[in-house]
């Protein structure tokens, strides 16, 4: 791809990769752009200092991430499979493995890293609600994995949060509940 600029957008259309047009605001462009953004706060997060699993983690997600909307893209078009939210799986079950269990509500921050996870995570949750949107709108043409795959990677994101806070030698940020339970 050399040429950056085609004008072919001018019109407010974009190109899906079926080579069909639609509105630069229809649900499925929306539900592209979101699942964009996500795979570009996560290489924001990548550019934070993380155990190398994790990073190898994260460079995976990036890829899949490309791939999810590759199948956004071309309407009945699937790539993204059960293997997929496998290793998602696989992974929220090893990273919270080492995590005390929660007893509060905790709140975003902590370290950088972590914090970055957190807006991951909720750029992560407005994929998903774009991807159930497209769902409502073009009943033929949206696979189920793509949205199954958004939602654990919204956990994992959570799980990698309180991870990288540990790592940097901290501890999760609690809420500090209005009732005081947590005092």
């Amino acid at each position: 791809m050399s040429k950056i600029t085609t004008r072919t957008g001018d019109d407010g259309t974009t190109g899906l990769g079926d080579g069909s047009r639609v509105s630069k605001d229809d649900a499925r462009i929306a539900a592209i752009g979101d699942v964009d953004e996500l795979n570009s706060c996560i290489g924001v997060l990548l550019c934070e200092p993380m155990p190398s699993d994790v990073r190898d983690a994260l460079t995976q997600i990036q890829n899949d991430l490309f791939d999810l909307g590759g199948e956004l893209s071309i309407p009945g078009h699937s790539m993204i499979q059960e293997s997929h939210l496998a290793r998602l799986d696989a992974w929220l079950a090893e990273y919270n493995a080492t995590l005390p269990p929660l007893k509060e509500f905790i709140l975003p921050g902590g370290s950088r890293g972590a914090a970055l996870a957190h807006v991951a995570r909720t750029v992560c949750r407005r994929a998903e609600r774009a991807i159930v949107a497209l769902g409502r709108v073009e009943t033929a043409g949206v696979n189920e994995a793509p949205r199954r795959y958004v939602n654990r990677l919204s956990d994992l994101m959570f799980v990698l949060s309180r991870v990288l806070n540990r790592v940097d030698g901290g501890v999760d940020v609690l809420w500090n509940s209005p009732r005081g339970s947590n005092a």
